[in-house]
């Protein structure tokens, strides 16, 4: 691992994890990456992932209606939480706003439909044993009783390759959910250097102590970066998530011929 990289991850307070994969040449760099994190947001690419692979079985609809009640508003990230109650929107409108505005709302709404079983089952079988759905958002009985849901930067960057070589449910699928990831709105960690110059797909996550953003970034030779932390110093670790990601990118020097992926 490049020295300085280490040098900045090394000096983060609390619990810190790193995975870097370069998808051209498949140089991988790790600092503690199979640590299990609480969630926070990053959840929601396990989400995404059993929406799209039950929208390509025919088991769901991307139009289906959903008209939200006040019971289904969350506070916090998002927008349907300041909607007016009875707001009619379609599947499409729910993952989208749960990606791109980290919408809550929209995310208990996925969750409650598609299932936490079904999710962790589909985690179980692309390999990965960390990451799970054990709880809603805001569920506090389950909180308390220390139910939360679980990631690791590693198993999420497996998830963000796969979908980068069109492997995640399926090609199409694939280029969708990158599509999706692609016009986050939240871009103040990974995006934060390059002032909307570089394509950069990913998903933050937030909470007390807790700062994340995983994803995939369109570099000349494009590269997985997941940055995942508990019980931290968040703008600190916010300020390192900046800098490496700068950092990752100026290390390519040279623009590489293009392999096959998702651009």
């Amino acid at each position: 691992m490049n020295e300085k990289i280490l040098e900045i991850l090394s000096g983060i307070p609390g619990k810190a994890g790193f995975y870097y994969k370069n998808l051209i040449t498949e140089e991988e760099w790790e600092f503690h990456s199979s640590l299990p994190m609480i969630a926070a947001s990053v959840i929601k690419i396990p989400v995404l992932t059993e929406v799209f692979a039950q929208l390509e079985a025919g088991a769901a609809d991307k139009n289906e209606l959903y008209r939200i009640q006040a019971g289904d508003k969350l506070p916090s990230c998002g927008a349907l939480n300041y909607m007016h109650t009875g707001l009619e929107v379609t599947l499409e409108d729910l993952y989208t706003l749960m990606i791109i505005l980290s919408d809550n709302t929209a995310t208990n709404l996925l969750i409650k439909k598609f299932g936490m079983e079904n999710i962790n089952r589909r985690m179980r079988d692309l390999g990965l044993s960390i990451t799970t759905v054990n709880r809603l958002l805001f569920d506090a009985e389950a909180a308390a009783a220390g139910r939360e849901n679980q990631i690791c930067a590693k198993e999420i960057g497996v998830l963000l390759e796969k979908m980068y070589r069109g492997k995640l449910v399926s090609q199409k699928a694939s280029e969708k959910m990158i599509s999706i990831l692609k016009n986050q709105r939240l871009n103040g960690k990974m995006p934060f250097h390059f002032k909307g110059q570089v394509k950069i797909a990913h998903k933050t996550g937030e909470d007390g102590g807790i700062t994340h953003d995983v994803g995939i970034v369109f570099a000349p030779q494009p590269f997985v970066a997941c940055f995942c932390s508990n019980e931290t110093d968040v703008p600190r670790f916010e300020r390192a998530i900046q800098d490496i990601t700068k950092l990752l990118y100026d290390l390519q020097t040279e623009e590489s011929p293009c392999q096959p992926g998702l651009r």
